[in-house]
C-alpha cells in the first residue's frame, strides 16, 4: 500500500511539472532581428534598417516593443513585426526587448537581444576588404582560364583534347573553342560569366557535359585548312589571323 501511494505521489508531482512546463512554454514570447537593408557585422554590430520580430503564444493580441526600456513602437495584430533605423538613436550598445499582452491582459516578456548601433563609417571598414576580395575573385576568373588553357609553348592547338578538372567546362560561344571553366567564374543563376582564353572575350556561359566539350575538341579540326603538317601539333595560320580579329569583333 504504502508503495503504491509513493508511486501515485510521484505521478502526481510528474504530471504538475510536466503543466507547469507547458504553461511556461505557451507563455513564451521570442524575439528576434533581421537586416533588411544595412551592415550586421562581427560582436553585433549593426547600422540600417532592421525588423524585430515576435512569436508568441496564440492568444497574443498586442506586443510593445522597446529599445533600452524606451517603447519604439506597438502592434496590436499579426505578423507582430517592427521596422526601426539605427540611425535614429545614438551609437553604442543598446537593449532590445518585448512585451507581448494577450485578450485577457496577460502579459509575456520577451528575450533581450543586445546590439551595437556603429556609424556609417565604421561600416566601411568591412566592406572595403570585402570588395577587395571580390575584385581579387574577378582577376583570379580572368588569369585562371588562360594559365589551365595554355601550354608551356603556347596555345593550345586545335582538336587538343583538354583536362577540364572539377570546374568544369564551356564552349565560347564567340570562337566555338571549349575551355575550362575556373572555380571563380562569377555566376548568374545557372549561368557563368567567363573569359574565353583563345579570343579573349566575355561571355555568359553554361557549363557542358563532357560528351559536348569532346565533340566541340573535334569540332576545332575543322577550323584549320589541310596543310602538310598535322593540325593536332601545328595551327593554320589563317586560323590564327581570324583569332586575331575576332578580339576587335563584338
Amino acid at each position: 500500500m504504502k508503495k503504491r501511494f509513493i508511486a501515485i505521489l510521484v505521478t502526481i508531482i510528474a504530471s504538475l511539472l510536466t503543466a507547469g512546463m507547458v504553461s511556461a512554454q505557451a507563455g513564451k514570447l521570442t524575439l528576434n532581428m533581421s537586416r533588411d537593408w544595412g551592415y550586421g557585422g562581427f560582436n553585433g554590430d549593426i547600422q540600417g534598417l532592421f525588423s524585430m520580430h515576435v512569436t508568441g503564444p496564440t492568444d497574443l493580441a498586442r506586443v510593445v516593443f522597446f529599445i533600452d526600456s524606451t517603447k519604439i513602437g506597438e502592434l496590436d495584430k499579426a505578423p507582430f513585426n517592427l521596422q526601426f533605423n539605427t540611425d535614429n538613436y545614438s551609437l553604442g550598445l543598446h537593449q532590445m526587448n518585448a512585451v507581448g499582452y494577450s485578450s485577457s491582459g496577460q502579459e509575456y516578456p520577451s528575450n533581450v537581444i543586445s546590439v551595437t548601433f556603429v556609424p556609417q563609417q565604421s561600416t566601411m571598414r568591412f566592406i572595403l576588404p570585402v570588395l577587395g576580395v571580390v575584385l581579387v575573385a574577378i582577376l583570379i576568373s580572368a588569369l585562371v582560364p588562360f594559365l589551365t588553357n595554355h601550354s608551356k609553348h603556347g596555345i593550345l592547338s586545335l582538336g587538343t583534347e583538354r583536362n577540364y578538372g572539377v570546374s568544369g567546362g564551356a564552349i565560347c560561344p564567340k570562337c566555338n573553342r571549349p575551355f575550362v571553366l575556373s572555380l571563380f567564374s562569377l555566376h548568374l543563376g545557372f549561368s557563368k560569366i567567363a573569359i574565353c582564353p583563345y579570343c579573349n572575350k566575355w561571355s555568359m556561359v553554361r557549363r557542358e557535359s563532357i560528351e559536348k566539350l569532346r565533340q566541340a575538341e573535334k569540332a576545332e579540326l575543322g577550323m584549320a585548312q589541310p596543310s602538310g603538317q598535322p593540325v593536332s601539333k601545328v595551327e593554320d595560320e589563317q586560323t590564327r589571323k581570324d583569332l586575331d580579329e575576332s578580339k576587335y569583333q563584338d
